[in-house]
């Protein structure tokens, strides 16, 4: 399809908390297609809508094992703790060490309009829960352990 433009720390409508998406149309499909097509394109984990400039609560993950699409998504449960570097495409070259669940069940839709369920673990629940912030506008610094610091001043 296409790659889309990426959003970066400063612009407003990262800070915005997205809509729910009321329907699931021939655009929301093409605009799924397009935020993994920029995803891999940049070789990201995960992609949040308002990263390309639209607020729907949608974002895409693939840890390895296939791009999974959440629509509408609820976190149900958190729980354990997992503490580690964390980046951002729209924070390029940049890195903190975050604490997020090591847990978490994950309710939504995928683009077909049927509900669905994952329970995941360790990447996969980090990236849920690091999306999912940005559906409420929350940047993985407003939650770092310590210091945004850049990637190329980072020992070897």
């Amino acid at each position: 399809m296409a790659i889309r433009n990426l959003r970066f720390e400063g612009d407003p409508l990262l800070r915005k908390v997205s809509k729910e998406v009321k329907e699931i149309t021939p655009r929301i499909k093409e605009l799924v297609q397009d935020m993994l097509d920029t995803m891999y394109e940049d070789d990201g984990v995960g992609l949040a809508a308002p990263q390309v400039g639209v607020l729907k609560r949608i974002f895409v993950i693939d840890v390895g094992d296939g791009p999974v699409t959440f629509i509408n998504p609820t976190i149900t449960l958190k729980e354990g703790e997992q503490t580690g570097s964390e980046g951002c495409l729209s924070l390029p070259n940049k890195v903190a060490i975050v604490t997020r669940p090591n847990h978490v069940v994950c309710e939504a839709t995928n683009v077909d309009g049927e509900k669905f369920t994952v329970d995941a673990t360790e990447l996969f629940a980090r990236a849920i829960c690091h999306e999912y912030d940005h559906l409420d506008g929350i940047l993985y610094p407003d939650v770092a352990d310590g210091p945004v610091v850049d990637v190329d001043d980072l020992e070897d």
